[in-house]
């Protein structure tokens, strides 16, 4: 069973294959892509190749991308079809790596600590419930706002590299002891 988590003000839920054209509408906007495919448009097949990586990540690790939905008081159900998703945030599993975070908000709901209330509530989940030991991320260097979520999360920088010839910082954060 993929878990539901719930934060003050967010209901985050697994994604499913279900969700194919929510999320490929929300990684096609030009604010989400720049950062997060470099500014290329990522395919209807990549984003439903990501979703069932995701869904196969679930079933193997207890973790994948989780959707988020603004809460509407106590009312708001994981299925109810009238939510519009406000982003996302998860983890991406890597082969003989740490999990790897990745998060995102619709760019009309930027400035409102989304990004970092629905990462927090992840992480506590990975760490508290599944017992994971370390997560990474990385981030385009010109990224201020990712950069500033991830240091308010706790996560330290670990280096710097050009990939693609983008600057990208790298970043990891261990359970507190």
């Amino acid at each position: 069973m993929t878990q539901v988590l719930h934060t003050e003000r967010l209901m985050l839920r697994p994604s499913t294959m279900a969700d194919l054209d929510v999320v490929h509408a929300l990684w096609t906007e030009p604010d989400i892509q720049r950062f997060l495919f470099d500014d290329r448009t990522l395919s209807r097949q990549e984003a439903s190749d990501f979703l069932a990586a995701s869904d196969e990540s679930f079933t193997q690790q207890g973790y994948g991308l989780w959707l988020l939905f603004e809460r509407l008081g106590e009312a708001t159900a994981p299925s109810d079809p009238s939510l519009t998703i406000a982003g996302f945030s998860g983890l991406i599993a890597v082969p003989d790596e740490p999990p790897s975070l990745v998060f995102g908000t619709r760019p009309q709901l930027w400035g409102r600590g989304y990004a970092t209330e629905s990462t927090a509530a992840v992480l506590r989940y990975v760490f508290d419930e599944l017992g994971l030991e370390q997560v990474v991320a990385d981030v385009d260097e010109p990224n201020t706002a990712s950069i500033r979520v991830l240091e308010r999360l706790g996560m330290v920088q670990t280096r710097r590299a050009i990939v693609n010839d983008r600057p990208l910082l790298y970043y990891t954060l261990q359970p507190t002891q």
